[in-house]
Parts: structure tokens; sequence; C-alpha cells
């Protein structure tokens, strides 16, 4: 006679005290622990030195950070994992300790409201930010896409293009590698004015600002610049409804030549929405953040490029769960 496997609520309790892991990791990163152990070992006395913090509250995070896997600890010493040595300790290849910012302290007050934005359907997160608050927004968003910003210069070929238009661009992180890869190519980054601020200064001091332009507005009031052969809308089409992004992509192909492509990167699902497990996630950060947020699947986005004069090409994997979805117009 079988038995029927146990059943326990661990994962419930798993799931549950996830805050608890998450603000530890927040505020490690703020206190500079990683930093701190970037040279090496390191005794509780010696992390005071370098952080600031008192020996017995830097216990804490020091063993939360242990039991979770991101830093070892050897007797009284510890020393970063190699997960935290290569993303946040600010001498690997890679740096997501602004991104951890960008989620502590912008994304993290409006996830207390989730339940206001379900019920509601009202966005929780104020989109008139200080000067401060658009930094911490724009360069946490750019340190989490910087892999599949990386890989799209190589994931589509931009050799047959001559103008690129980045709508949404933010702080123009993915059209700086596109332009790096493609020298004969130039663009232009349209959005917001608080983020175009962010923009200029960037592409002021990278040498390919000698082939961009950064345009402020908004692309549903004011006429989307034309004259572009190629179209990037890159992590835009889940901040919005999808009334509004058949509304973006009908504005968009009236203002491109025939023959001009669309890309869209974003976390594209399967027809559920439950995968990428992050992606259905996510879908609950944008509700919160605009009211209408969503995640949407490749299905849905066919229809809405066939509805608004465009022709699906094919789907290309950038990095993490972030797809491109390449499409062309149709005559």
């Amino acid at each position: 006679m079988s038995t029927a496997p146990q059943v326990t609520p661990e994962r419930i309790f798993q799931i549950a005290s996830g805050f608890m892991a998450a603000k530890h990791l927040f505020v490690a990163n703020e206190v500079g622990l990683f930093a701190g152990l970037s040279a090496g070992p390191a005794t509780l006395d010696e992390l005071v030195g370098r952080t600031g913090i008192a020996r017995s509250r830097l216990r804490v995070l020091a063993d939360a950070m242990a039991a979770l896997g991101l830093v070892e600890r050897e007797g009284d010493r510890y020393e970063n994992g190699a997960v935290a040595t290569t993303f946040l300790s600010g001498e690997g290849p890679a740096d997501l300790r602004p991104f951890l910012k960008f989620w502590d302290r912008l994304s993290y007050p409006t996830w207390l409201n989730f339940e206001e934005a379900i019920r509601t359907g009202r966005g929780q997160s104020s989109l008139q930010l200080s000067e401060e608050e658009e930094r911490i927004f724009l360069e946490g968003v750019e340190a989490i896409q910087a892999g599949p910003a990386t890989a799209l210069p190589d994931a589509y070929d931009f050799s047959g293009h001559e103008r690129i238009l980045d709508l949404g661009g933010g702080s123009g992180s993915w059209l700086v590698a596109i332009l790096q890869r493609y020298p004969k190519l130039r663009g232009t980054l349209f959005d917001l004015p608080e983020a175009a601020g962010v923009a200029r200064p960037r592409f002021d001091e990278d040498p390919v600002g000698e082939r961009a332009e950064v345009v402020a507005g908004d692309f549903f009031e004011r006429p989307i610049p034309d004259g572009h052969d190629a179209v990037l809308i890159a992590n835009v089409i889940h901040l919005f409804s999808a009334e509004h992004n058949l509304e973006l992509l009908k504005r968009t192909r009236e203002r491109v030549p025939d023959g001009a492509r669309l890309l869209l990167a974003d976390f594209w699902t399967d027809p559920t929405h439950t995968q990428p497990t992050l992606a259905a996630l996510m879908a609950g950060e944008f509700l919160s953040i605009t009211g209408e947020g969503d995640v949407y699947s490749q299905e849905e986005a066919n229809r809405w490029l066939a509805d608004t004069g465009w022709s699906a090409l094919e789907q290309k994997p950038l990095a993490g769960p972030i797809t491109v979805l390449v499409a062309e117009t149709r005559g």
C-alpha cells in the first residue's frame, strides 16, 4: 500500500520570507558589505572600519548573506562568494549594485501598496521623480539591462540600416551598444525630458555621440521623429495596456518608410503568462508603477503588429528573460 507524499508548508515559508532576504541583500549592498570584502577575506572587526556599522549589527547582515550563499564564512572571517565577487563587489565584469539600489529605494516602497494596485488598478508609484530618484531609476534599469543591451548588436544585424530610433531609450545604454558595434549607423533617442536630460551627458562623453541625437518628448503626444529605417522599443511595452501599445505601434508605423524594421525587446512570455517565472512576477511591478502595466506573450504582440501595419519576422533570445521580436513594415 503506497502512501501519499507528505505535504509541508515549507514552500509557503520560503516564499513568504522572501522580503526578508531581499531587505538583507539591499542593506548589505547599501552599507558596502560586498565592496568591503572585495580585497579578500576579512573579520567583522576589519569590516567595521570599512563600513562604519557596529560589529553586532554588521554580523546580522554578514551571517544572513552567508546563509543565502552570497558570502562564505570560515571561522570569524568572511569572504565574497563567486556571485557576489562577479556582480556586487565593484571589481567584477558586471555591477548590479545600482540595480539593487533601484529596487530598494524605488521599487520596494511601491510593492508595499501592491494590494491597492490590484484592487483599484491605480498606479502606486509617483512618475514625478526627483533628479536623484531619476538617476537611481535609470542607473538601476541600465544595470539589469546590461546583458540584453550588449547582446542585441550581435543577435540582430544592423549593418543594412542607416538610422535607428530608440523610443523610450532611457539613459541610452541600448543605443550606445548598437552604435559602438556599427560605426556607420546613426541614431536618435526619444524619451521624456527627465530621461533625455540624463542621456545627453552620456552621449556627450562617448565618441558615438557624434552620430547620435537626443530628442525630448512624449511619444503619445508629440510626433515621433521620422526618417529612421529601424526602430527599437526596449522595456517600454510592459508599462502600458494593450490599447496603449496598439496606439504606440500604429504611431510608429506612420513615421517610418516602407521596409523599416521594428525591434521589440521585453519580457515576452509563453501564452499562459507564467514563463519565464521572473516575467510573471515582474507583471506586479509594472502594474504597480502605472496601474496598467503587464507582461505580454509573443502571440499577443504578433496580433498587435498585424493590426498596426507590421509583419512579425522572428524572435531572438538576448539575455535572461529578455527576448527581442523583429518585425517589418507591411505594405
